[in-house]
């Protein structure tokens, strides 16, 4: 006897979305001569991704709204008007060197979802909509999970419209000048349930062989910005005895974190310096400044906290041990582990089962826009395997069509499960 809420969407379709998509943004790897993108939020090759998405959900019969954070959601009615709806999506902005897949699966699967359940005439109780957030990755105006964050509630959008990028423009300002600055309310109302389909980003579906995830959470991240102060020299003629540089104290540091993750003494911590500059960044000069930026994961908050108060501590014996050093700190993020909602992780699960595919459950080492939804409403994740170990932030990211159609196969029928709940 078929399934009647057992959903499969049209696969090929939902492929083609994904090549669309990643032209706009594409670039080639140099080294590798691989097709990348770089699609930073609110600059011009995300504000052109957005129109296309948004293009897309229009023609499924999406009504669009944006909100003044740019965020997008696109509404597809359900029967019961007063009900809260289900919320799908994730984000289309990149980093400088990403892949097709990395937010984009979620989001376009939820279009996809839509699509399917139009062409077999499945109405819902409950409305279903497909959400686009802002500046997700974080890397251009510093703070990750941004637009969810202040739909969340977790940060206010005077907050996040002054934060500035690298070149001193302001949030605020690119997106009136890419012209998402929305006029809806920034605050998202609570909906029903919250599923964001992604790649996994990770080498745990590829090494166990399974293509589906039930994610049961994410763990905490903290963000820093460290600049240390010093002296300019030169290379030849000052004493090293003399010297206050920078760039020894910025190596010093990054030893020292390694060590602390090799340590064992904080648990599953893991510590990424991801950015790092020297000024005046020449060959003869002890550099009189070094800034980098600490990034520290860890699904244990006391052990997160455990290594940012030693970080700190460490930072402070740098400032006295070296005479003429000073050290400048700015917290760029801080995020607690978050669990993910049981109910929910079990409509994947049993969705999962219904499509015949093996799944198994991990926790996300990356963050994601769920991770701040689920202050709003019971939430989980959908997994899909990346090939290449599950190289991810990488031109060689990279996820089957098969895959992907069976991870959103899964989003679909959750969500319609989801969708006619009382």
């Amino acid at each position: 006897m078929t399934n009647p809420d057992l959903i499969t969407v049209n696969g090929d379709r939902l492929w083609q979305s994904l090549k669309d998509l990643a032209e706009v943004g594409a670039y080639e790897d140099e080294r590798t001569g691989l097709r990348g993108v770089n699609r930073l939020a609110l600059t011009d090759a995300d504000a052109a991704g957005r129109r296309l998405v948004i293009s897309w959900m229009e023609q499924a019969g999406l009504s669009v709204r944006i909100d003044r954070m740019g965020n997008i959601y696109g509404r597809r009615e359900g029967t019961d008007p007063a009900a809260r709806p289900v919320l799908t999506g994730s984000h289309i902005d990149s980093v400088a060197t990403a892949g097709a897949f990395d937010g984009c699966l979620g989001v376009l699967g939820g279009i996809e979802v839509v699509r399917t359940l139009n062409e077999r005439g499945i109405t819902t109780r409950r409305p279903l909509e497909v959400a686009v957030f802002t500046e997700e990755e974080g890397v251009r105006f510093g703070t990750d999970m941004l637009g969810s964050a202040v739909a969340a509630r977790r940060l206010s959008a005077a907050y996040a419209h002054a934060l500035t990028d690298r070149d001193g423009a302001t949030l605020g300002d690119e997106l009136a000048r890419t012209g998402f600055a929305g006029p809806v309310d920034e605050r998202l109302d609570a909906p029903h349930a919250y599923v964001e389909c992604h790649i996994e980003q990770g080498p745990v579906l590829a090494r166990a062989g399974v293509e589906v995830g039930v994610v049961t959470g994410v763990q905490g991240i903290s963000w820093q910005e460290i600049t240390f102060h010093g002296r300019a020299a030169h290379a030849g003629t000052t004493p090293t005895e003399l010297r206050a540089d920078a760039g020894l104290a910025a190596a010093q540091l990054i030893v020292r974190l390694r060590a602390m993750v090799d340590s064992g003494s904080y648990g599953e911590l893991r510590a990424t310096v991801g950015h790092l500059i020297v000024h005046p960044d020449l060959t003869n000069i002890v550099p009189a400044r070094a800034e980098l930026t600490v990034d520290l994961r860890n699904p244990d908050d006391a052990a997160m906290a455990r290594a940012e108060e030693d970080l700190a501590a460490f930072l402070r014996t740098l400032e006295t041990g070296q005479p003429g050093l000073s050290i400048a700190t700015r917290r760029m993020a801080r995020t607690a582990p978050v669990p993910f909602d049981e109910g929910v992780q079990k409509v994947i699960a049993r969705a999962a089962d219904d499509h015949g595919l093996a799944h198994l459950s991990l926790l996300s080492g990356a963050g994601h826009d769920a991770q701040e939804i689920a202050a709003l409403c019971p939430t989980a994740m959908i997994f899909v395997r990346g090939e290449y170990d599950g190289i991810s932030h990488n031109p060689r990211e990279y996820s089957t069509p098969e895959t992907c159609a069976h991870g959103v196969d899964v989003l679909a029928t959750a969500l319609l499960r989801l969708a006619d709940e009382e």
